[in-house]
């Protein structure tokens, strides 16, 4: 009688046990044991992360005393469970689970009325993601009548209609060319996620983990559609062209899922893809850092411009990819907009928060400043990775979906400013979406009788896409060439955008022809205030603040009413909308000429003001068949050549000319001088940049040749920054140099000929 007394208390406290976290050891998925451990550490050591912890716990009790309780709210609430183990958190999921899965669906009507119907989109992407962190976090407690319920729910609305529209050889309908972008990875890998959650319940589950992780190379090496005008969806350098904001987003549901596989299914082997490491660097180099603010983004496409790559790096800082530089960049974005929740001020971000190392106030990325995604034609040009920098970002590629026809466009960060701006966007269901946020007058771009590309690109894609060209970062010049031709082919024969960065200057210099005469515009969106005051046209932000300075083929009227020099370029104030905004106007700028022309050049200067330093002098001159600007700042004095016969206006002709006595075939040419010296003298140049060009003469003195044409900078002190064909080969006219290095490295082969010429040649890459 006693033992049998005995045996029922003891089975009495084992169906107890049950409903307590202890009673069974789990694998978690995110909310892991070592996390919480980590996270309670943290708790003591850093007022930062205790305060947030403090926050989440706060938000978990809300959910307690609400009336009302969404999936979304199983984050917190999971948070809450795991780190006090009281069960009222626990009840709490359950009670979502068991009322979330009483339906017959988790999909949005809008999809569900399509044909066929989208039964497994988002919407049921982002609820199956919640519940199976509820699910895992609350497994303790749930008794197993509830898991295999709630299991089996999670099967039925989440993981099976989402496997039956993507993956199932039966019944799915997507495919890489037409939704492989984010959506594939927010649909597919937190199907996957819900498995790994499922496992123990549902015997199908690990087959369905195996081939949902066995996608993964396919989505992340997607080669692009000839058809369809798609392309690859990831650049080779990590970049992603629909946005910084999809580029986070798809990038983390991938990762969600691999790093719940390392924690829940650890013997499971996942595949290796150098492309991961690769992320990480795109989102520190499309950064903006802002002394004690948030950081800002290069806001190309649909995203914001507060949005950022922490969610990404978190997940890959916890999956074993660490760096300094890793953790450099988490430093300086862990707060602040994250749509994925993965920021410190959010639970999956708090649970997910890594140690990381204390680094010297001084340490900076080992990164160049500059960089080109040459597949999706991206580019990022900065002056230094401190906080408060400039930075200049350009895009001239493909324009489709969330990437606008903003082909040849760019942005401007100045002093913890975003100055020159893109216009965003609004929300997708807001008729100005389509026909002002994703079309060319929103950008920073050339327009022809006020057109600019398709209207239709942003539905059927480029066919023609833009590109980038031939970035070159040196210890002088930075430049990079546009190419936006492709999408204004309707319109332009020739559409050039050069960028040439010397000093306190940019220059922006556009090369146009169309089919017909007609007006160019050359349109600058701005944040701040801007007026113009004589030849010079300010922006301004607080106190940042960059000059604008017309050029060619005239400048702005130096005083006067504009219609007393009809001749002098025309400044007219358009109207267009704010980002995220478009219940508000915002004012831009269109520059023009009064002139209709089939062919004309424009070059415009930006300076940047730089607190009271002495702002860069620039003159114009200009010679038969060239146009010319002189530079004079920091004691230097940089002349900028423009060879009119290098616009591709001859065949089987090359462009030589004489431009002051210098003797060239290149398109661009600025040479560097000290101020004061003569700088008609060869050995007077102390830099010099060739764009486009096979060589540099000056009475018989040759600085420079090669048997093609090439772009770079070219130093008297032994270094060079040159893009040009594989394997040419370069001579220089001085040869007595103690070390050379090409591109920051040493010339792998080098020689002086007879004419004391100094030779390389470009490495094959």
């Amino acid at each position: 009688m006693i033992r049998v007394f005995i045996s029922i208390v003891f089975s009495v406290l084992f169906v107890g046990l049950s409903g307590n976290s202890f009673a069974q050891k789990r694998d978690y998925l995110l909310y892991t044991d070592d996390n919480i451990e980590r996270l309670k550490a943290q708790i003591k050591d850093d007022d930062i992360v205790e305060k947030a912890w403090q926050d989440q716990l706060e938000k978990a009790d809300k959910v307690l005393q609400s009336s009302r309780q969404n999936a979304a709210d199983c984050q917190v609430l999971a948070l809450a469970y795991r780190m006090t183990g009281k069960d009222v958190y626990a009840k709490k999921i359950r009670d979502i689970l068991l009322s979330s899965i009483d339906t017959e669906t988790w999909e949005s009507q809008g999809l569900l009325n399509r044909s066929p119907s989208w039964t497994g989109g988002l919407k049921t992407s982002h609820t199956s993601f919640f519940l199976s962190l509820g699910f895992d976090a609350a497994y303790g407690y749930l008794s197993k009548e509830d898991k295999m319920k709630i299991a089996e729910g999670i099967v039925r609305l989440g993981i099976k209609p989402q496997m039956a529209n993507w993956l199932s050889p039966e019944t799915s309908f997507h495919t890489f060319d037409t939704m492989g972008h984010n959506w594939w990875s927010a649909c597919v890998y937190m199907a996957g996620l819900s498995a790994i959650a499922v496992r123990n319940e549902i015997p199908e589950a690990q087959t369905w983990i195996s081939e949902i992780a066995g996608t993964a190379a396919e989505w992340i090496g997607y080669s692009g559609s000839v058809l369809q005008n798609k392309i690859p969806t990831f650049d080779q350098d990590g970049g992603f062209y629909e946005s910084i904001n999809y580029a986070a987003y798809g990038v983390s549901q991938y990762l969600l899922f691999r790093y719940a596989m390392e924690n829940a299914m650890s013997s499971m082997e996942q595949e290796d893809f150098p492309i991961l490491e690769k992320f990480v660097d795109f989102f520190i180099q499309t950064t903006y850092y802002v002394k004690d603010d948030a950081p800002m983004s290069v806001n190309f496409g649909d995203t914001d411009i507060h949005r950022n790559g922490n969610s990404c790096v978190v997940l890959l800082y916890n999956l074993g990819y660490q760096d300094e530089r890793y953790a450099w960049y988490l430093d300086k974005v862990n707060v602040g907009s994250d749509m994925e929740g993965l920021e410190l001020n959010s639970p999956i971000g708090l649970i997910l928060h890594p140690d990381l190392p204390d680094l010297d106030p001084g340490f900076r990325p080992d990164l160049a400043t500059s960089h080109l995604y040459e597949e999706m034609d991206w580019a990022t040009m900065r002056s230094s990775w401190d906080d408060n920098a400039s930075l200049l970002a350009v895009k001239s590629g493909f324009s489709w979906n969330h990437a606008h026809a903003d082909a040849g466009s760019f942005i401007l960060f100045h002093q913890g400013k975003n100055l020159i701006i893109d216009s965003g966007n609004s929300s997708y269901g807001n008729p100005l979406y389509t026909e002002y946020y994703c079309q060319s007058e929103a950008h920073n771009v050339i327009l022809f009788d006020g057109e600019g590309q398709d209207r239709k690109d942003p539905y059927f894609g480029t066919v023609n896409h833009g590109d980038l060209h031939h970035l070159i970062e040196g210890e002088k010049y930075k430049y990079l060439l546009a190419d936006a031709s492709g999408p204004y082919a309707q319109l332009l024969r020739r559409n050039y955008r050069s960028f040439l960065w010397v000093g306190d200057v940019i220059l922006v210099i556009d090369d146009l022809l169309a089919h017909q005469p007609g007006k160019f515009e050359w349109l600058l969106h701005y944040n701040g205030t801007s007026k113009r005051n004589g030849q010079y046209l300010s922006i301004k932000e607080g106190e940042a603040e960059v000059l604008v300075q017309a050029l060619y083929p005239e400048t702005f009227p130096d005083g006067g009413l504009p219609h007393d020099f009809p001749e002098q370029m025309r400044l007219e104030e358009r109207m267009g909308y704010k980002d995220h905004e478009p219940e508000k106007q915002l004012p831009y700028w269109s520059i023009s000429h009064h002139e209709e022309s089939i062919r004309t050049k424009f070059i415009n200067a930006i300076l940047l003001k730089e607190g009271s330093k002495e702002l860069p002098i620039l003159e114009k001159f200009e010679g038969k068949d060239f146009l010319g600007i002189r530079i004079t700042q920091n004691g230097e004095v940089t002349e900028v050549y423009f060879n009119l016969l290098a616009d591709g206006r001859m065949k089987h002709r090359n462009s030589v000319i004489s431009m002051n006595g210098w003797e060239t075939d290149a398109y661009l040419t600025a040479l560097t001088f000290e101020a004061g010296v003569d700088r008609t003298k060869p050995e007077n140049v102390k830099q010099f940049f060739i764009g486009h060009g096979s060589y540099l003469r000056r009475e018989g003195q040759v600085m420079a040749h090669s048997l093609s044409k090439f772009y770079g900078e070219i130093s008297h002190e032994g270094t060079a920054y040159i893009d040009g064909q594989a394997g040419a080969k370069i001579s220089l006219g001085k040869s007595s140099f103690g070390k050379f290095l090409l591109n920051g490295q040493k010339a792998s082969s080098m020689e002086k000929d007879e004419n004391g010429l100094f030779t390389f040649r470009l490495p094959i890459k």
